[in-house]
């Protein structure tokens, strides 16, 4: 089960999982909405997901051309899933926000053209220039 929520405490979701995926998503629109060189994320199904608690949604341009919306916190704003209009039945939900991080174990790295030079993970991880070709 992966739980987790807001850090004020207000909002919280939860997913009995599978986890589809965990990588590190280096897209500038990542770096821009969470103030950093790439945000961890994990994907579960839309239909195993969960969330209560007052949840708004900001929408941006996504590299599919359709929206990429980012759900937070409506009291403290902190960053907590995504639904990505590209892929209806995902959810992508950001690693610092599990009640337990150590949950995360990625395997990839996404986005690395558009990654800082000072954001070099010290993790093997498979690395892409954009999507995996299999996304």
């Amino acid at each position: 089960m992966l739980t987790g929520g807001c850090l004020c405490g207000a909002s919280r979701y939860l997913s009995p999982g599978p986890v589809l995926f965990a990588a590190i998503c280096h897209c500038r629109d990542c770096q821009r909405a969470s103030g950093s060189g790439g945000v961890p994320v994990m994907g579960v199904e839309k239909a195993s997901f969960a969330c209560s608690g007052p949840v708004r949604a900001w929408r941006s341009p996504g590299g599919s051309g359709r929206s990429a919306v980012r759900n937070f916190c409506g009291e403290c704003g902190s960053l907590l899933f995504g639904t990505p209009e590209s892929a209806p039945d995902l959810v992508t939900v950001y690693a610092g926000s599990l009640d337990e991080p150590a949950r995360f174990e990625p395997s990839a790295a996404l986005f690395v053209a558009q990654r800082p030079h000072w954001a070099r993970l010290a993790a093997r991880l498979a690395e892409h220039d954009g999507l995996p070709p299999d996304a």
